[in-house]
């Protein structure tokens, strides 16, 4: 059986944007995947960002989301690190 894919979009703020160098990732990934499993599997490439993985806010199409959240085809998932600053 051939797994089936969807395609995200992934917006990058703060530390994520700044280590992997862009504002904007389009990814495809299996059907069930979780907001969580993005985040996992971008940790896997940048091992530093494993420490703002207990902190991270995530946001599916404007709306806030738990990590557990089922992803859609044409989604936009945005990564929010804790910002500092004034």
């Amino acid at each position: 059986m051939i797994e089936s894919k969807i395609t995200i979009k992934v917006k990058l703020f703060a530390i994520y944007q700044e280590v992997l160098e862009t504002s904007e990732l389009d990814l495809v990934v299996p059907s069930e995947t979780t907001v969580g499993d993005v985040l996992l599997s971008l940790i896997e490439q940048k091992p530093q960002l494993a420490k703002w993985q207990k902190v991270t806010r995530y946001g599916v199409n404007l709306q806030f989301v738990k990590p557990n959240t089922l992803l859609n085809d044409g989604d936009e998932l945005v990564l929010i690190p804790p910002v500092s600053g004034g």
